[in-house]
């Protein structure tokens, strides 16, 4: 099972140890893209402060964060999933996560970035930035930059199991499962059960939850079918349409209360 994650626009602060060693992150074909990206990210952010806050679409309140975007090749890096936070990680919560569970986030989790592209959990990064949705001067719009790298890393990456999809949009565009990989694909959304309409914040920790619980369970699901099932055993309710041959399933999770 492949885990897509989107990640947080808070983040924790850089560590204190090493910096950021591009070559010991994971799905290596997409270095040449990343360094491209850190670079023209660290340019802009070292040479004109102003431009980088509009590009970056920074309020005044986070005009520090320029400054740290200028300082990422020197920054302590630390793992990615100490890095990002926010509701979805609070509620995923890994640091809690027994060793078992540990071993199959590092194995299973992916999270997508626009300066990174995707890195596993257990990558080594500094606090940084910069969203997909983000158009540099020169590399232009990150969604659509990346999804020709991607393309050529992301089928092997999906091996031939389930591809748990719980990406917001704007990190959807980077990649889209197509092909035999699309009909093994699920992405899951959160409905409020009286009213069947979509949650935002519950449905951010409604995935923390659910990832963590498959995780904790050692579930090991082959398929969106089989997905279903381990969410039902885990006491979810989950209702869903089969799809077309070669078209992802959509599963409804559906909570009562909304907090």
């Amino acid at each position: 099972m492949l885990v897509l994650l989107p990640p947080s626009e808070g983040k924790a602060a850089s560590g204190r140890g090493a910096p950021l060693k591009p070559g010991s992150l994971s799905l290596p074909g997409l270095a040449e893209s990343r360094a491209a990206v850190l670079a023209e990210l660290v340019e802009l952010c070292a040479a004109d402060e102003e431009k980088a806050r509009e590009v970056l679409g920074l309020s005044e309140g986070l005009r520090g964060e320029v400054a740290k975007n200028a300082e990422l090749r020197t920054a302590g890096a630390r793992p990615a999933g100490e890095v990002y936070t926010g509701v979805l990680y609070d509620a995923l919560d890994l640091a809690t996560l027994d060793a078992a569970a540990r071993k199959r986030a590092r194995a299973s989790l992916l999270v997508f970035s626009g300066l990174w592209g995707a890195v596993r959990v257990d990558d080594r990064i500094p606090s940084y930035r910069c969203s997909m949705g983000v158009k540099l001067p020169g590399i232009g719009a990150l969604g659509a930059y990346w999804r020709a790298p991607m393309a050529e890393v992301m089928p092997e990456a999906a091996g031939d199991g389930l591809v748990l999809d719980l990406r917001s949009a704007a990190y959807a565009t980077a990649w889209k499962p197509k092909g035999e990989v699309a009909g093994r694909t699920a992405t899951v959304r959160v409905l409020h059960a009286p009213t069947r309409k979509v949650v935002s914040h519950f449905n951010k920790a409604t995935k923390g939850r659910i990832v963590r619980s498959l995780l904790e369970a050692g579930a090991g699901p082959a398929s969106p079918g089989e997905l279903v099932e381990a969410l039902r055993d885990l006491g979810y309710v989950v209702e869903y349409q089969a799809p077309a041959p070669g078209k992802g399933w959509s599963l409804d999770v559906l909570v009562d209360e909304i907090h």
